[in-house]
């Protein structure tokens, strides 16, 4: 018969999963990584597959065989109903007792504050925002793309550009230096020619995700047009705050605010500037802060917080995953 740990951390996201093996004191028993985590590509039995042969090598390195708590936090988890399945598929694996599954943004939020109190907006390819308070409430959002509200990530803001740049070389649109740039960015040299390449698709589908350091690159040069998209991106980012914060009754409290995801931990000046002076008048309590830390912290420290193990403990796991 094997041996147990206290927590299995899981952190699935669409371009990579890592998975921790964490003691009771917050020791760090072992890490692996894996693929990415597409439930909805490829089923979820495929996807959890890509989860095991991580939990495989981790439980292998710590010398368990078990555990008894798995927190994973997984991308494309986005409804409860989705959280259940996830769930039961892990559970099927047998890696251990309880299972909490749960968005990858939790992991993220929880990676950046010292108890599980705070609010984190995540703009990476997509957006998304959750919250939580202590007593187990939480706040979040479906953040599926446009028919649940949502704008911007880093897909949307590129498609946006590719917009106004096409409006702005044939005169439907404002004049804009993106008109130049973003073809320039793959060696076209009008939108029209990048319009034509990316229809045939002779360049591929996901090279799209490049242009939005184009777009940011071409709002700090002043361009009106991209500087447009920016302050709309910061607006977006603070409502969503906003609006976790007032359903968590946090609003009116010194609350920390987590910036995460690539466009935001990029720190890009515009952006950043924006998103703090919108915060300090819609929600002047909030702490805004970007979070550096791995999310498989977030998801370990969730997992902490199930055993009820002490400060001690998570401040030694911290010191594992410096961020």
């Amino acid at each position: 018969m094997g041996l147990t740990a206290p927590v299995l951390a899981v952190d699935a996201g669409n371009s990579k999963t890592d998975v921790a093996v964490v003691a009771a004191d917050g020791t760090v028993l072992a890490t692996a990584r894996g693929g990415g985590f597409r439930p909805q590509a490829v089923g979820v039995r495929a996807a959890v597959d890509a989860v095991a042969e991580a939990v495989d090598r981790a439980f292998a390195a710590a010398g368990v065989t078990s555990v008894d708590q798995v927190s994973a936090c997984l991308a494309n988890a986005d409804f409860p109903v989705e959280e259940e399945r996830l769930a039961a598929a892990i559970e099927a694996r047998g890696w251990g007792g309880a299972v909490r599954v749960r968005n990858d943004t939790f992991a993220i939020l929880r990676a950046g504050i010292p108890e599980p109190r705070g609010v984190a907006v995540v703009c990476g390819a997509g957006i998304n925002c959750v919250g939580m308070r202590p007593d187990g409430r939480t706040a979040r959002f479906p953040a599926i793309g446009r028919i649940s509200g949502d704008w911007g990530g880093g897909w949307g803001l590129a498609e946006e550009a590719l917009w106004h740049a096409a409006r702005g070389e044939d005169g439907r649109g404002e004049a804009t230096e993106l008109s130049r740039a973003l073809p320039a960015h793959f060696g076209h040299p009008t939108m029209l020619a990048l319009i034509e390449a990316l229809h045939l698709e002779h360049i591929a589908h996901a090279r799209r995700y490049e242009l939005t350091p184009v777009l940011f690159a071409t709002a700090a040069a002043g361009d009106g047009v991209a500087r447009a998209l920016v302050d709309r991106l910061a607006h977006e980012v603070v409502a969503m705050a906003t609006v976790a914060l007032t359903r968590l009754d946090l609003l009116t409290e010194e609350t920390p605010v987590l910036l995460g995801g690539g466009v935001l931990a990029a720190r890009h000046p515009q952006l950043d500037d924006g998103v703090r002076d919108l915060l300090a008048i819609r929600a002047p309590k909030a702490v805004p802060r970007v979070v550096q830390a791995s999310p498989v912290l977030g998801a370990a420290l969730l997992g902490l917080d199930l055993v009820e193990a002490d400060r001690e403990a998570q401040e030694r796991l911290r010191g594992f995953f410096p961020g």
